[in-house]
C-alpha cells in the first residue's frame, strides 16, 4: 500500500517537473553554456571562448560601477521594504486604535497597481520641470533638481518609487504576522509600563521573526529585479550606467548589444551572488529565527 502511495504521488509531481524543466531547469542550464560563447543571437554559429566574457565582464569598468549600483538598490529596498512595512505594521497593530481597515486598505492600495503605470506616474509627478512636485517648490522658491541626469541621486528615487509600489504587500504580510502573536503578552508589557519600542524589539519581532525573514529574502529578490521596469521606461540605465544594475545591463547587452556570451555570463554571476546572498542570511539570520511549532 506505501509503495502504491508512493508511485501515486511521484506521477502527481511529473507535470510540475516538466514545467520546471521547460521554463526553469532548461534555460538555465543554457543561459550557462552561452556564457562560454561569443553569439548574437542571429550567426547560426558559435564560437566557444572559454572564460573571455567573464573577464570582459570584470575588467569593464562600467560593470564595476553596475554592481555597486545593484548593491544600493538591494540595501534602499532592504530598508523600505522590509524594515519601514515591520515598523508600520506594529504601529499599526499596537498603538493606533482606530481606523486600523482604513489605513491599512490606503496603505495596499499601490501593490494593485502595475509598476509601468506606477513608474509613469511618477515620471510626471517628479518631472523637473512641469511635474506637480516641481510647481509646489518654486512656491518656496525652491527648484527641483534634474534628478534623472544626477548620479548616485538616480538610484535613490528609482528605488523609492519602485518600494512605494511594493510597500503594501510586505506591509500586509508583516500585520498578518503581528496580528497572530498572543495578545495576552502585550498586553501583559503595557500593563507594566513597557515602551512601545521594548515591545517592538522584545516581543513582536522575536515571535514574527519567521515572517520577518520572508519578507527580508522577498526585498532582496525585487531588489535585483523589480527596478528593471522604471529602469527601462526613465532612465533606460543612464546618465553613464548611474542608474543600471545586473538585470537591465544583461538586457542590454543580449537584446540591444547583441553579445549574448557576455550577457549570459552576467546572468550567471548576478545568480552565483544572489544564491551568496542567500547563503548568508540563512547561515547568519535564520537560525535565530523563531518559530512557533
Amino acid at each position: 500500500m506505501k509503495k502504491t502511495h508512493s508511485g501515486v504521488g511521484y506521477l502527481l509531481l511529473v507535470p510540475l517537473l516538466l514545467v520546471q524543466t521547460c521554463f526553469v531547469f532548461y534555460p538555465l542550464l543554457y543561459t550557462i553554456y552561452l556564457s562560454f560563447f561569443k553569439w548574437n543571437m542571429v550567426s547560426p554559429n558559435k564560437k566557444f571562448v572559454g572564460f573571455d566574457n567573464y573577464i570582459k565582464v570584470l575588467t569593464d569598468n562600467n560593470f564595476q560601477k553596475i554592481l555597486v549600483n545593484t548593491f544600493i538598490y538591494i540595501l534602499i529596498f532592504v530598508i523600505c521594504s522590509c524594515i519601514l512595512p515591520y515598523v508600520f505594521a506594529f504601529i499599526m497593530d499596537v498603538v493606533i486604535v482606530r481606523f486600523k481597515k482604513l489605513y491599512t486598505g490606503i496603505f495596499f492600495i499601490p501593490a494593485v497597481i502595475s509598476l509601468v503605470v506606477v513608474a509613469m506616474v511618477y515620471t510626471w509627478i517628479l518631472n523637473p520641470v512641469s511635474g506637480p512636485l516641481a510647481i509646489v517648490l518654486r512656491h518656496f522658491g525652491l527648484t527641483m533638481p534634474m534628478w534623472t541626469n544626477k548620479e548616485g541621486f538616480v538610484v535613490v528615487v528609482i528605488s523609492l518609487i519602485t518600494s512605494w509600489k511594493v510597500f503594501g504587500y510586505n506591509f500586509i504580510v508583516l500585520y498578518a504576522a503581528i496580528m497572530g502573536i498572543d495578545r495576552e503578552l502585550i498586553d501583559a508589557a503595557k500593563i507594566d509600563n513597557i515602551s512601545n519600542w521594548k515591545i517592538f524589539r522584545k516581543i513582536v519581532l522575536p515571535m514574527s521573526s519567521s515572517t520577518g525573514i520572508y519578507v527580508f529574502v522577498l526585498a532582496i529578490v525585487q531588489g535585483l529585479q523589480y527596478v528593471f521596469t522604471p529602469i527601462k521606461i526613465i532612465t533606460k540605465g543612464g546618465p553613464n550606467y548611474a542608474s543600471s544594475n545586473l538585470i537591465y545591463h544583461a538586457y542590454q547587452k543580449s537584446f540591444e548589444m547583441f553579445k549574448v556570451g557576455e550577457a549570459s555570463a552576467i546572468s550567471v554571476m548576478t545568480l552565483i551572488m544572489f544564491v551568496i546572498l542567500l547563503l548568508l542570511t540563512f547561515k547568519f539570520i535564520e537560525r535565530k529565527v523563531y518559530y512557533e511549532n
